[in-house]
């Protein structure tokens, strides 16, 4: 990975990024509307429901809206030929999505600001750890999502394959991430996957800074999100194609 070319991509990308308002506001703007509805959802309901849901969906929205957008992304740029353009350059596939991912980190660090300000500062979400944690722990699972996204691109031929992989990559983690029932209340087989799913990791941070001020379990958790999304930027590098068949 070269540092110079990891620049360059990446200001194309940002570039990219800025001429396209419709995604920006929906990479922006999106999380911040969808937190507000479930906040006016629980608004007249008994008990703190927004404080019970709202930190696992504050992991959850950047992760569905980066995975969407950088799948549907990495696939245009494949199927119209550019990414053949670019890696017949001195360029390494690394230097190729390593450009995105930090991209796309960089938005997620604005998006992540934006939702934490707005849950903990608008909406009243409690926080009893440090409330930069908690936008650190959403900026890694966007990056995650960011991750995950350049490694679905590879195995999809359109746009709408790459949509398609949602329910495979995205769903089941929603469904056992804890959002719903507790992970240590799950049947054993759905525990033990939900223990190899990242989006669990992220939530089980979350959930832990809203109700502790003990940090060390959130930093193991945010090492296992950072360590899947590593992986999946591996393994993404080791499957891009220049072009769709």
């Amino acid at each position: 990975m070269t540092p110079r070319i990891l620049f360059a991509v990446t200001t194309r990308v940002l570039t990219q990024l800025r001429r396209d308002r419709r995604t920006a506001a929906m990479l922006l703007v999106l999380p911040c509307v969808l937190i507000t509805l479930l906040w006016w959802m629980f608004q007249d309901l008994p008990g703190d429901l927004f404080g019970r849901f709202g930190p696992a969906l504050l992991a959850m929205f950047p992760f569905i809206v980066m995975f969407l957008v950088t799948s549907v992304t990495t696939l245009r740029e494949r199927s119209s030929g550019t990414l053949e353009r670019l890696l017949a350059m001195p360029m390494d596939k690394l230097d190729f999505l390593g450009g995105y991912a930090v991209a796309f980190g960089l938005v997620a660090a604005v998006q992540a600001a934006l939702a934490v300000a707005l849950s903990v500062g608008l909406l009243g979400l409690n926080v009893a750890g440090p409330v930069w944690l908690l936008g650190l722990v959403a900026v890694a699972d966007a990056v995650l999502g960011t991750a995950l996204g350049l490694l679905v691109s590879a195995f999809a031929r359109t746009e709408f394959q790459a949509v398609q992989f949602m329910p495979l990559f995205v769903i089941p983690q929603i469904l056992l991430c804890g959002l719903f029932v507790p992970r240590d209340q799950m049947p054993d087989v759905l525990h033990a996957i939900s223990n190899v799913l990242p989006l669990s990791y992220a939530t089980d941070a979350m959930q832990t800074l809203v109700s502790s001020t003990a940090t060390s379990d959130v930093w193991r958790d945010l090492g296992v999100v950072a360590a899947f999304g590593l992986a999946a930027l591996a393994l993404g590098a080791a499957t891009l194609r220049r072009r769709t068949p």
